[in-house]
């Protein structure tokens, strides 16, 4: 093989290389646009709740608050309430509560999930403790509200929405961060 010809395969395949790590940093945006645009994988937008037009006082639908502790964690975390009843585009406030069982400070991240994935565009949240990460001290106990309403355009054969929340321990993230 020529120099010429190793110089252009050396070409080649740095290309090919700098396209992989290229499409492999595109991957999270593109990603994100995907689950904003059709919520897949019951990804919410996370931005305040704009108020709908009226609720819509003849319709009922039953929304549940399932949580879990990323990795075993010993942490106690729930909702207060486990599932209620709700009109579309009316607010609701449902606290979740959640100790930080060790005998150190932690700082933790709540992801949320909604199903029916359908369901996802239209949950609208004006506050909740999955907006930042949440510091605790050893033993400490919070009580942290979520306030949400379901969109009245909510398809009408969805009459359950299950919203749950995982906790994971972001600890070392955070701070390397400060």
């Amino acid at each position: 093989m020529s120099v010429a010809a190793r110089r252009r395969h050396s070409l080649r395949l740095l290309a090919v290389t700098a396209g992989m790590f290229g499409f492999g940093f595109a991957l999270v945006p593109l990603y994100n646009m995907l689950c904003d645009a059709i919520g897949l994988n019951g990804k919410v937008e996370m931005r305040a709740a704009q108020a709908a037009a009226m609720p819509d006082l003849d319709r009922t639908v039953t929304v549940e608050f399932l949580t879990t502790v990323n990795g075993g964690r010993p942490w106690k975390f729930h909702a207060e309430q486990p599932s209620i009843e709700v009109h579309p585009g009316q607010l609701y406030t449902v606290n979740f509560s959640v100790t930080n069982t060790e005998d150190h400070a932690i700082v933790a991240q709540a992801v949320p999930q909604v199903t029916p994935w359908e369901a996802a565009k239209h949950l609208k949240k004006t506050e909740c403790f999955c907006f930042n990460n949440q510091p605790f001290t050893a033993g400490e106990q919070k009580t942290m509200p979520v306030v949400f309403m379901l969109d009245p355009e909510l398809p009408r054969h969805v009459d359950r929405v299950t919203m749950l929340y995982t906790f994971f321990d972001v600890t070392d993230v955070a701070m390397k961060q400060n």
